[in-house]
């Protein structure tokens, strides 16, 4: 038997049932996605159209699983692994903002721990205001102390989360710059 013989050999229904099935699966998390992220896929338009259709259906009844057969048939002239790239780069994003949360959450339970915490975020954060950190912090710990809700508490969340994206944003800035130096 010689190569050319090999190609025409056809794929057994079981094999073309499950790769039709790994389309599918491919949809459904395409489906699962908020429209906002389907949008930033490339995407063809009657693929994204059908995608945007099974989102509307809230019900998961015969209708939704044509749909979800639909956008496998749909799947079978896309780039499958473009569309895996992408989901695994949204998954990473998702993954990433999560972990940078709890690195937050962490450091501002490390600050109520102990007031030490805060020289140390001083010198990774040299912008933050000294005195509205220390302040938030006795009032979280006061409200703490007489069972108030967590005002302050979440305060430190957010004033420790825009510290920590304002110095992304700068760490991005000076990578750029530096790039545009090379570059020229």
């Amino acid at each position: 038997m010689n190569i050319h013989e090999e190609e025409q050999v056809p794929i057994s229904k079981t094999r073309r049932k499950r790769a039709m099935e790994e389309l599918q699966t491919l949809g459904e998390e395409l489906v699962a996605l908020s429209s906002d992220r389907v949008r930033n896929i490339d995407l063809p338009e009657d693929l994204r159209v059908a995608v945007s259709d099974a989102q509307r259906m809230t019900r998961h009844d015969e209708a939704r699983r044509r749909q979800m057969q639909f956008i496998g048939k749909l799947m079978r002239n896309v780039d499958v692994e473009s569309v895996r790239g992408a989901l695994a780069l949204v998954r990473g994003e998702s993954a990433s903002a999560a972990a940078k949360l709890h690195r937050i959450e962490r450091l501002r339970t490390s600050l109520l721990a102990d007031e030490k915490v805060s020289y140390e975020i001083a010198m990774h954060f040299p912008s933050v205001d000294m005195q509205r950190l220390r302040s938030l912090r006795r009032a979280a710990l006061k409200e703490q102390e007489l069972g108030k809700p967590p005002r302050s508490y979440r305060a430190i969340f957010q004033l420790l989360k825009e510290l920590e994206n304002e110095t992304r944003d700068q760490t991005t800035e000076a990578a750029e710059l530096k790039h545009d130096d090379n570059g020229d």
